[in-house]
Formats: structure tokens, sequence, C-alpha cells
């Protein structure tokens, strides 16, 4: 356990800037069911019925995810293309979305290194 929690992971909490959005779009890939409406509450839905189950938008809620945890770890774009093409069985137009919101998300995320101040 000493190696893993040397291991630079963002340990983002409510109070992060990017908390919310991160939790938002992962809550609604989550919460799709009724199973899951305790969780939708506490993170801010107010049920399961805002959960995404629509095959084109959960694929841009992943893409967006991938391209903020991308930022998150202070990737540079040509860090984060690279490790798009390390998946091989990965469709290209999955990559190209994760590339894209990238690059939507850079003016958010700015030049400020969040692995930085870990």
């Amino acid at each position: 356990m000493f190696y893993i929690y040397q291991l630079p992971i963002p340990r983002l909490t409510k109070n992060d800037r990017y908390f919310n959005d991160i939790v938002q779009r992962a809550a609604k890939l989550i919460c799709t069911t009724p199973e899951f409406d305790e969780l939708a509450q506490e993170v801010g839905l107010v049920s399961h019925q805002q959960g995404v189950t629509d095959e084109t938008e959960c694929a841009k809620l992943r893409a967006e995810l991938d391209g903020m945890v991308a930022h998150l770890y202070g990737l540079t774009e040509d860090e984060f293309s690279y490790i798009l093409t390390t998946f091989p069985i990965v469709n290209a137009t999955v990559k190209e979305a994760a590339l894209s919101a990238y690059r939507n998300f850079a003016p958010m995320f700015g030049v400020s290194k969040i692995l930085a101040s870990i």
C-alpha cells in the first residue's frame, strides 16, 4: 500500500473546482435505474430518470470525462493523444471524441497543473 499511496492520483474534494463537473457526468452515466436513486439524490440529481441511457449522449459524457481527467493529470495534448493510441481495440471515433473534449476543456483548466499541488 506504501507504493499505491505515493502514486500521483488526483484526490478531489467537494471544494475543488472541477469536482462537481466530474461527479455530475459520472452520476448521469451510473444512475440509470431505480436502484441508484439514493446515489443520484446524494450527488444532486433528482432520480435515476436524469441518468443517461442514450448511446450518443453516453459517449459524449465519457469523452468529456476522459478529457477532464487528462487535464487533472496535467497531460499535454501530445501526451494524451499518445495514451489514446495505446488502446488498439478502442474505436478511432471514441479516441477522437476524447481528444476533442480535451481541447474543449483546455480554456477551463488553463495552464494549472492540479497534480503539482498534490
